[in-house]
């Protein structure tokens, strides 16, 4: 099943989505709207609104608040990505040229921080300080992310447990409070409200791991970027770490150099070192435990359509090659 069969249940919820991210975009600065429009209109799954969607689907939620709620979260998606595209220096997104490429690196900083407060005013009309808190603590989270990921960069001493901290908290965050979103909408109880969470936790952590697989197995046709980005940046992902720790010293002196210089040149190395050591496997197969922990935090929530998209989603989340 792909995204598109999975996002009938919530198509015209996502539609409805489309137009508040729309209107919310206004600016009367042309260069805010320019930029915003450039990126929220770059493709993308749109998973974590989704979430918002689905989790008070499955509650039986029946406003419209959710319509906003799916926004904020994509306004505040959106802005990390502004972000880490300078932070990066990346120069390719979902197969096209990153905003900072197109508009430079200040006018990106400068839109993510446009998106984000645009996102707490959002988040302040709908008046519930269970909503705001859970956003809040998501977004101050996220930039701690950020910080911990920078400073892992070109570390080749990170170990795994450093580095699912990082995933925890610059990914997985979101989609934790997106799924919690619509159990709160939807009126859950504290314990299946903790579920709901626990499921984003750990569908993001499955996504982020598919991710760095990716970065090493991908088509770039399929996954909109250039393949070792990862490594260019000096990044200490799974199956880096994998390698450095079962794989022959020969392969793990390759990867320690690899990391601490950054740059291509020993992409082709690495490469050899990752498949040989069954790296890729090893990081796969920790997505497909964590995807399994996200359908067992949902055990408890009852039976619907929206549930059964749920348990699909996290299928999806390691069955993606893009």
């Amino acid at each position: 099943m792909n995204l598109e069969q999975l996002y009938t249940l919530i198509g015209p919820d996502m539609k409805a989505v489309d137009m508040v991210i729309r209107d919310r975009l206004h600016s009367e600065v042309v260069l805010v709207r320019q930029v915003a429009e450039y990126i929220i209109s770059g493709g993308g799954k749109r998973m974590r609104p989704a979430l918002v969607l689905l989790t008070a689907g499955a509650m039986g939620y029946q406003g419209s608040r959710h319509h906003e709620m799916a926004a904020v979260v994509e306004f505040i998606h959106t802005a990390t990505l502004l972000h880490d595209d300078v932070v990066d220096e990346s120069a390719l997104r979902r197969g096209r040229d990153t905003a900072n490429a197109m508009f430079g690196n200040a006018a990106s900083v400068l839109v993510g921080d446009f998106l984000y407060s645009r996102a707490f005013q959002m988040m302040v009309a709908v008046n519930d300080m269970r909503v705001m808190q859970v956003l809040s603590d998501a977004t101050n989270i996220i930039a701690e992310g950020e910080v911990l990921q920078l400073m892992n960069c070109h570390d080749a001493d990170v170990d795994e447990a450093r580095y699912m901290q990082v995933i925890h908290y610059k990914t997985a965050k979101l989609f934790e409070a997106a799924a919690q979103l619509g159990g709160i909408l939807g009126g859950a109880d504290p314990q299946l409200e903790k579920a709901l969470a626990a499921y984003g936790m750990h569908l993001g952590t499955a996504f982020q791991l598919v991710d760095d697989v990716l970065d090493y197995s991908g088509k770039e046709a399929a996954t909109g970027k250039h393949l070792g980005d990862d490594l260019a940046e000096g990044k200490p992902t799974l199956p880096l770490i994998h390698v450095m720790q079962r794989g022959t010293p020969e392969q793990a002196a390759c990867v320690r150099k690899a990391i601490e210089e950054g740059g291509r040149d020993d992409f082709p190395a690495v490469l050899e070192a990752i498949h040989a050591s069954g790296a890729l496997d090893y990081a796969r197969a920790r997505a497909v435990t964590e995807a399994e922990l996200a359908r067992v935090a949902i055990s408890g929530l009852g039976d619907s359509n929206y549930k059964k998209a749920l348990l699909q989603l996290s299928f999806f989340a390691v069955e993606r090659n893009h």
